[in-house]
């Protein structure tokens, strides 16, 4: 595995990868993640076209990846709870292209509807999404995160239509 960010000082690493302090707490750190990531889709990601949303979710977990699998190292445990870049990260993806339902749908309802998905889909791993954490390092910290927003993106899609019509 290749280290780029290991000449970064070991607190910046760590506060990269636990969002500051909001990763320390004891109180369900993961959905505090989710959170400041449902808040940093609506400021950076809401207006965005299709190839600049592609390209800044591309990069986010991308770095995701550095940071988490370097926080990992210098932490010294397996993928700790009070890493959340990860969450934060793979949030955003939850919502790609369900802006064709805002039209017909109040906003915070589609918003709420996916957090919940995520954080239901991020806890229990379904799908074979549990069996992504093997990975090794960053990846396996950031991947079943992805490949749950992933989820609730496609559940978000076809239930939408469903249920808020």
């Amino acid at each position: 595995m290749i280290r780029i960010l290991r000449l970064l000082p070991t607190k910046w690493v760590v506060n990269v990868a636990t969002l500051g302090t909001l990763g320390r707490g004891r109180w369900m750190p993961g959905t505090i993640g989710s959170l400041a990531g449902l808040i940093w889709y609506t400021v950076c990601f809401w207006n965005s076209t299709f190839f600049q949303f592609s390209v800044l979710i591309l990069l986010s977990i991308f770095m995701s990846i550095l940071f988490c699998g370097e926080a990992e190292i210098r932490i010294g445990e397996k993928d700790p709870s009070r890493i959340i870049l990860d969450e934060f990260c793979a949030m955003p993806l939850c919502f790609c292209g369900i802006g064709r339902f805002i039209p017909q749908v109040a906003t915070w309802k589609i918003l709420f509807y996916g957090f919940l998905l995520f954080r239901f889909f991020d806890i229990v791993k379904p799908l074979g999404i549990r069996s992504l954490q093997d990975l090794k390092g960053g990846l396996g910290i950031v991947i079943d995160d992805v490949a749950a927003a992933a989820v609730t993106c496609i559940v978000l899609h076809t239930t939408v239509p469903i249920f808020f019509n």
